[in-house]
């Protein structure tokens, strides 16, 4: 009885004693931030639109971005790395409980007595139960800390995987575009053959009724054969680019995906909220934070190592005789044994482990300066080359339509004598590489967009299998 009062006593003692961790301040100051972007010209207190695919007005590529969240290998490991801080964060809560571990074992004793001169065998079982019991008490926070720094680091890697969701649906809408372009140039190319066989079957016909010279024809015919390889090698590209694409969704790169020759009207830039808080929305930012919050835990639960700790601890065994006696707590309170133990010599390794971690923390910090910084530059980035790009887009449209002019006219005055092939050629390339050149501009303004949307940290739907964690459910 007296024992049961000392381990109660113990208990009360130790829950009186505690102490809550805290976390310890890790630096990360960053530069301050404007109110607006700079390169902004519109209002930008307009947050940020919510689901920015539909801002494209392609059905198309919101399928294949569900089908690239759905398959995409590449998110198996950010998957993983989820299960593992959360079993990790389970292993750690764990310490925090007691242990108890049992042992069990069986036999058969046999011995020969000589009995009235006789031989006698004796045989007999035998049962043994062994117990064991310890525990911690967690009177400075260390173990605490370290259930903190578990947790944090589980939203880390939750957060992780959301960058890698975004990751994956930004890169399959920039290959839907990137593909969209090279079909929109093998086609041109197509028409560009046209064009240089119809050019070559005039110029025939003009040197047959004796109108113009060998050199016409075979300059008209040098001209098909160039056009022919230009389009061999956007056919390559376009095929390329499926297999590319399809390996995004998780499929066989088999170039089998049909794609439309429609250009992408695209909106207005919607607004882009204020730099400040883009940090809230960005989830490798948060990832960062969280990192620096484990971080800052695990400084503290190092420091507290330097401190003597308690440790309780009883061990039962028992035979045939008296295995109920195994369970009666009159038994675990009488062989209760508690120890302190304090570091008085590691050859400085404890506090060496205390810089290393102090160490890690501001590289941590220092990583989230970088990474914030570069967001920043990402979306001012994109801001500015949006307008730029639209001023190109209209240029090169402008150029294509004088190229257009151009080319009409070279045709007329070939047909009638008054031009050389030459100028022919020379606009038909003019007009062909203006057109090319304006789908290389409108896709180059459409991938910015979307970059400028991966930027701004997105609007993919959270997957609540990878909510926060309690301590119910790490405790199972």
């Amino acid at each position: 009885m007296r024992a049961s009062l000392t381990l109660a006593g113990i208990m009360s003692l130790s829950g009186c004693a505690y102490l809550q961790p805290t976390m310890d301040p890790v630096d990360h100051t960053l530069p301050d931030a404007p109110m607006d972007w700079v390169e902004e010209e519109q209002t930008v207190d307009i947050p940020p639109s919510g689901d920015w695919l539909a801002g494209f007005n392609d059905p198309a590529l919101t399928t294949l971005v569900d089908e690239a969240l759905e398959n995409n290998p590449s998110l198996s490991v950010s998957l993983l790395n989820v299960k593992l801080s959360r079993a990790s964060a389970a292993d750690v809560f764990g310490t925090s409980l007691p242990q108890v571990n049992a042992s069990t074992n069986a036999g058969w004793s046999s011995s020969v007595a000589d009995v009235n001169d006789s031989p006698f065998r004796n045989e007999s079982p035998s049962f043994g139960l062994s117990l064991s019991a310890s525990w911690e008490p967690d009177f400075w926070g260390r173990i605490d800390a370290q259930i903190a720094s578990a947790e944090a680091t589980l939203a880390a890697t939750e957060f992780d995987l959301q960058t890698a969701q975004l990751s994956v649906a930004a890169n399959a809408a920039i290959a839907w575009f990137q593909l969209k372009d090279a079909v929109r140039q093998e086609a041109l190319a197509l028409e560009n053959l046209t064009a240089r066989e119809r050019t070559q079957t005039l110029t025939e016909r003009r040197f047959r009724n004796g109108l113009t010279g060998a050199l016409d024809v075979r300059l008209a015919r040098s001209s098909v054969e160039s056009a022919k390889a230009s389009l061999l090698q956007r056919k390559q590209a376009s095929g390329e680019a499926r297999r590319a694409l399809e390996v995004l969704l998780g499929r066989y790169p088999s170039n089998e995906l049909d794609v439309s020759l429609a250009p992408v009207e695209l909106a207005p830039l919607s607004g882009a909220g204020d730099p400040t808080s883009l940090l809230s929305r960005r989830p490798d930012i948060k990832a960062a934070e969280a990192r620096i919050m484990a971080a800052g835990f695990d400084i503290y639960a190092a420091r507290m190592a330097l401190r003597p700790a308690l440790s309780l601890s009883s061990t039962l065994s028992s035979n045939n005789d008296d295995l109920i006696d195994v369970l009666d707590p009159s038994y675990w309170a009488a062989n209760l044994i508690s120890s302190i133990t304090a570091p008085i010599y590691a050859g400085g390794r404890l506090k060496a482990n205390v810089e290393i971690i102090e160490t890690r923390a501001e590289i941590t910090a220092a990583q989230y300066v970088s990474a914030t910084l570069t967001a920043w530059q990402e979306v001012e980035n994109a801001i500015a080359a949006d307008a730029l790009l639209e001023e190109q887009v209209l240029s090169q449209a402008r150029a294509l339509e004088e190229a257009e002019l151009a080319e009409g006219l070279a045709e007329r005055e070939y047909q009638s004598g008054v031009s050389t092939i030459f100028n022919l050629i020379d606009a038909q390339t003019r007009r062909i590489n203006s057109e090319a050149s304006l789908i290389s501009a409108q896709t180059a303004r459409t991938v910015n967009r979307v970059r400028f949307h991966l930027a701004l940290g997105g609007d993919l739907p959270a997957d609540p299998e990878f909510a926060s964690v309690s301590d119910e459910d790490l405790s199972q």
